[in-house]
């Protein structure tokens, strides 16, 4: 299993992962056009990709899933409260494919296991990808860490985790008040420190790859985002920082 991003941020997201005869794209937020290249810099073509699956309806995850969907004839994976916000009826695109948020189902020879998160959006779910092998979990877009995240993220061998911004720099930063309260509160999206919380209470031991991902440009800073989290990672795992226009290239959790 390997997985690889096409960029994390604000401007746009979609993650890509793959096993032997099994390629995911979890959202979509770019144009044809650029996920088009994005996906030539991962030396994948759209016909490459089984499936999309969606996680919640804000542009910057689902702008292009419908437009790239359409265009290549791929199925959308999307739960129901989801879909109803997009403004898509079902009937409209035979390749939309409803899951529950509470139950697993597979793709391939990739069980999918949707994740429900508190997030401002219509019944949004993270996801935790496996095979026979080995379990990679992503958790962007989420207001807070609950008890069941806790559980459900701990010992996986790959995870992509939001550190989306420093209370601090959020504070003193250009946004206008009720956006910074939107984005710190518990619908919106993980500071540093519940980033960090989260990293130290699940077990670390199976961590191959750690991304640290959908980081803020405007409210947030590496050097900040990588001295937190290095305070508490103690596994053996590489570290990794995701950025908006390059992503990160493929890690392997595995030969293929």
């Amino acid at each position: 299993m390997r997985f690889a991003s096409l960029g994390s941020g604000s401007k746009g997201n979609a993650t890509i992962i793959e096993t032997n005869n099994t390629c995911l794209m979890v959202d979509c937020g770019f144009s044809i056009k650029d996920c088009v290249r994005r996906l030539e810099r991962l030396q994948k073509k759209p016909d490459d990709i089984t499936a999309i699956l969606v996680t919640h309806e804000h542009s910057d995850h689902w702008k292009g899933v419908l437009p790239f969907a359409s265009r290549f004839s791929l199925d959308i994976y999307i739960t129901a409260g989801c879909l109803r916000a997009t403004g898509v009826d079902a009937q409209d695109y035979c390749g939309i494919k409803l899951i529950d948020s509470h139950k697993s189902f597979q793709i391939g020879e990739v069980k999918v296991k949707p994740i429900p998160v508190p997030h401002d959006a219509k019944e949004p779910v993270q996801y935790i990808f496996s095979d026979k092998n080995h379990r990679l979990g992503i958790l962007t877009d989420v207001g807070y860490i609950t008890p069941y995240i806790e559980q459900q993220y701990s010992g996986c061998d790959g995870l992509l985790v939001e550190a989306n911004h420093d209370l601090q720099l959020l504070d003193s930063g250009s946004y206008p008040r009720f956006l910074k309260e939107r984005v710190s509160s518990q619908w919106g999206h993980l500071n540093n420190n519940q980033t960090a919380a989260l990293i130290e209470i699940i077990d670390q031991s199976c961590i191959k790859k750690l991304v640290i991902g959908h980081i803020s440009q405007s409210n947030n800073n590496k050097d900040i985002v990588k001295r937190v989290i290095g305070n508490v990672f103690k596994g053996s795992g590489d570290v990794i920082y995701a950025d908006q226009e390059e992503g990160f290239d493929w890690l392997y959790l595995s030969k293929l």
